[in-house]
């Protein structure tokens, strides 16, 4: 499998990579909260497609996945997510048709064009130590435009993701599995309320792009409200 050339790794990826291995994300990341999480990503921004993608050492596997059946794994120098990791930043794609950007090798790019994806988003995923585990993104087959609200929604989905790894693996780390799945049940319920709302505001006002800033504002304030409470469970 080809590796990433030494000038695309991010300058701490040893470290990263380590961090990676010891936390041990993916048997987190089968519970079936992420994939309501991923799910409800898809669907605030109307998108057919969006991805929790774990960034290894020469391959990122999308342990959560809506819309992409069969899309398990890809070479990390073809995966489009491994760009986000290799700038440490959150990183658009409007139109990969037309990406001229030295960032985003030639191999990404030709991988996105044989399954015909045009859009990319993603937001960064950190590992409960800070360093970078990988990206929330969305995807889609046309061209579309992004709005800096929608990207501050898509990297608070992502912050949530991200504290919600942190705090199934130092509940069973300290030996509490039992707030963990109290606290999943919160989050579930929440999760499916919110899916709802947005499931209604798109019925009244109809789908458009980029996402009404009305619209935004109230996914965010829900989104605040889980932010606070898994900030304020303790295992």
């Amino acid at each position: 499998m080809p590796a990433t050339p030494a000038s695309q790794r991010p300058h701490d990826e040893a470290a990263r990579l380590r961090s990676l291995r010891a936390h041990d994300v993916l048997p987190t990341l089968v519970e079936p909260v992420f994939d309501e999480f991923v799910a409800l990503t898809a669907q605030v921004f109307s998108l057919p497609i969006s991805l929790i993608g774990v960034v290894e050492e020469t391959e990122v596997f999308y342990a959560v996945n809506h819309g992409m059946a069969g899309n398990d794994r890809q070479p990390r120098v073809e995966a489009l997510c491994a760009t986000a990791i290799e700038q440490a930043r959150a990183v658009v794609y409007h139109d990969l048709a037309l990406e001229t950007s030295a960032t985003v090798p030639v191999e990404a790019l030709h991988a996105a064009e044989n399954n015909e994806l045009r859009f990319y988003a993603g937001a960064l995923l950190h590992l409960p130590d800070q360093r970078l585990l990988g990206t929330l993104c969305i995807i889609d087959r046309r061209p579309r435009t992004f709005s800096a609200g929608e990207q501050c929604v898509l990297d608070l989905l992502a912050a949530l993701i991200s504290q919600a790894i942190a705090m199934r693996l130092a509940c069973l780390a300290q030996g509490g599995p039992g707030q963990w799945e109290e606290t999943r049940a919160q989050l579930q319920d929440e999760l499916r309320e919110l899916t709802a709302l947005v499931r209604y505001l798109f019925t009244r006002h109809g789908v458009q792009i980029p996402v009404p800033a009305d619209v935004l504002t109230q996914v965010e304030r829900r989104l605040l409200d889980l932010q606070r409470l898994l900030t304020n469970q303790e295992c």
